[in-house]
């Protein structure tokens, strides 16, 4: 046996899966950790519980997932007091996600101290990007000094669903070029090269980009001076705003696209609105993702929305037939692998993510171990 347990732990949570190959073994999920009603009290109560409910003989790595691995993190990392200082570092640039992750790899360090651990970065995957991809135009000893630049999330799924992808149209990964769209709560595009990232929507956090369930996506910077000096709200609510009730929340008053979807068939006009901006922004990037890529072999949808809403897979990219790109709707409906037409030059392709297989996979890589 060479199973793998791969976690992600967030503020209050514990996601968690055990791999054996790529078989599942065991998999779960703690909630509301350390809050009113919750079942435990904090993070090693969590892990303890689920140590002790799941059989780990054969244990050879634990994976953690870990959202921001800054400048210097470029692939899996196996964990040791110097990498944990360095990770503590990068908190300003992840609070929401990075502390988390901490204490996962805190306690499961202290419960497992026999077996490596391995972090996997959400960022990683983007540091094959170009430089003039990540560096903004803004005063180079600022940019510098405060780690300002486009670091891209979702690493693990874009990286997974491109070389799934070239599987699936029988191609090598490293001559498929592909655009990934992993569409959930959270969103992004990303442009890949012979399996490397050229291009990202997200930024130096998960806000920019795509309109997501409540972050706003791109915005005019100016949007946030006008608010603070003319409205005169406080930066923190206007973060929280653009972060916690942007988006399809802020656009439709539902997050939820499920829910935006039915209000538009029942012909809501803000549901409406906020389902056309979210499609349009992204064939915006899909169109600018051809121009980087020049040869596109392959344009693919993921996450749960990406994989279970044919009508925003046909919106998104309606109007690109003479590009070559075209979606059967009869295929969308079956959400079959390939939903463009017989024979189109450019397949579009629905493909189910599973970052927690790729993490579970990085950390072999990162100890040398066979798959």
């Amino acid at each position: 046996m060479s199973r793998v347990l791969v976690l992600n732990s967030g503020s209050s949570s514990v996601k968690y899966r055990l791999f054996d190959g790529s078989s599942t073994i065991a998999k779960g999920l703690v909630e509301r950790i350390g809050e009113s009603g919750g079942e435990v009290a904090d993070h090693r109560a969590a892990l303890q519980g689920i140590m002790d409910e799941t059989d780990l003989s054969g244990l050879v790595a634990v994976g953690h997932r870990v959202v921001h691995g800054g400048p210097d993190f470029t692939g899996p990392t196996v964990i040791d007091d110097d990498v944990v200082a360095r990770v503590e570092a990068l908190v300003p640039l992840a609070p929401l996600h990075n502390p988390a992750a901490l204490t996962g790899i805190e306690v499961a360090r202290k419960l497992l101290p026999d077996v490596p651990q391995v972090a996997v970065f959400d960022t990683a995957f983007h540091a094959t990007i170009p430089p003039e991809g990540v560096t903004w135009a803004i005063d180079r000893s600022l940019a510098e000094r405060w780690q300002i630049r486009r670091y891209g999330f979702h690493g693990t799924s874009h990286a997974y669903v491109s070389r799934r992808t070239a599987h699936v149209l029988g191609r090598d990964p490293a001559s498929t070029n592909v655009i990934t769209l992993h569409l959930g709560n959270g969103a992004s595009a990303c442009a890949v090269e012979g399996g490397r990232s050229v291009a990202t929507s997200m930024g130096m956090s998960p806000l920019p980009g795509l309109v997501m369930g409540t972050r706003s996506g791109d915005i005019d910077p100016t949007v946030i001076f006008h608010l603070h000096r003319v409205a005169g709200l406080p930066l923190d609510e206007i973060e929280n705003s653009l972060t916690r009730h942007g988006g399809l929340l802020g656009l439709s008053g539902d997050n939820d696209l499920r829910t935006v979807l039915e209000r538009r068939a029942a012909g809501d006009a803000d549901a409406t609105l906020a389902f056309d901006v979210y499609c349009r922004r992204i064939r915006e990037y899909v169109g600018a993702y051809l121009a980087v890529l020049g040869r596109v072999d392959a344009i693919t949808f993921t996450a749960g929305v990406g994989e279970n809403a044919p009508a925003v897979r046909a919106a998104s990219l309606a109007g690109l037939e003479p590009l070559d790109i075209e979606v059967d709707p009869e295929r969308n409906e079956r959400r079959e692998e390939i939903i463009s037409p017989p024979g189109a030059r450019i397949p579009v392709c629905v493909i189910p993510t599973d970052e927690e297989l790729e993490i579970a996979g990085q950390s072999r890589t990162a100890l040398s171990l066979p798959d």
